[in-house]
């Protein structure tokens, strides 16, 4: 039964009839900006206050627990003083992605909050792994691949959906949705990633990171792998490995990482808990 649910996913997609809202352009705008090597802070505040929706929500996550200092961010202007250029633009990143894993469907839903979860923890993880590795350079595209890396899975949930919506006598269950999900989010998230026009190298690392064959000179997807394994270990993910080892990865390996720095990345991860409700 599986394979045949699995089979009526690949007949939808194929026929066209399910199409993921275009990544938010602002948000684009402002991960090219933040990649130079000298972003403009005004370049930015233009842009986030040019998108009305989002500025209300930057200021909402910007003043979050995760992020709170004594006063209230009032302006986008005040928050880019405060928190810095770099840590404003991962705050709209999250933000924009996280206006995508919604669905009027209570039952994906669920699962759809669980995987922006997954993704927002990665990109964190990411960003504050190439930091803790001497690979500062990398930390805005780190933290950029590790919010997309599964969004072939957010792909497959509006297919399933969809599915639901046509065949209203289907039987769903979890093993099902993991299947579907496990099977064809890193070929339909690859294909994704080029329609949106992103760049080979974040295109690559959606199609490649959980390839069992590794690169060990690719230090992004490496990145990105080892921040996908923490937020297993953490049970942020739609199927958690708490027994998960660390430290005994390839990846901990070639960047030389020790127990307890992986201990600190585990607790960096559950600080962010905040940023998830």
């Amino acid at each position: 039964m599986g394979t045949s649910f699995v089979d009526e996913i690949e007949r939808v997609i194929a026929a066209g009839e399910v199409t993921l809202p275009v990544f938010n352009p602002t948000a684009l705008r402002v991960q090219q900006e933040l990649v130079k090597k000298e972003p403009d802070s005004r370049i930015l505040e233009q842009l986030i206050t040019g998108d009305q929706s989002l500025s209300s929500q930057v200021l909402r996550m910007a003043n979050s627990a995760f992020y709170r200092g004594l006063t209230n961010i009032m302006t986008v202007k005040a928050a880019i003083v405060r928190l810095g250029m770099r840590e404003i633009g991962r705050i709209v990143l999250l933000s924009a992605s996280q206006n995508q894993f919604r669905t009027t469907d209570p039952e994906i839903n669920k699962v759809m909050k669980k995987l922006w979860q997954h993704s927002a923890g990665c990109a964190l993880a990411a960003n504050w792994l190439a930091k803790r590795c001497k690979f500062a350079d990398l930390s805005t595209q780190a933290f950029f691949a590790g919010l997309l890396h599964d969004v072939g899975k957010l792909f497959v949930l509006m297919v399933i959906e969809r599915v639901k919506k046509k065949n209203t006598t289907l039987t769903m269950t979890d093993a099902l949705f993991l299947e579907a999900i496990d099977t064809l989010h890193t070929k339909q998230g690859f294909a994704l990633m080029q329609q949106w026009h992103m760049p080979e190298h974040y295109c690559l690392i959606v199609r490649d990171h959980h390839e069992p064959d590794v690169d060990t000179k690719d230090y992004l997807l490496l990145i990105v792998r080892l921040a996908d394994m923490a937020c297993q270990k953490l049970g942020i993910a739609l199927t958690p490995h708490p027994t998960l080892n660390l430290a005994a990865t390839i990846e901990a390996g070639v960047f030389n990482l020790a127990e307890i720095d992986l201990a600190e990345l585990e607790v960096t991860l559950e600080d962010t808990a905040s940023l998830f409700t």
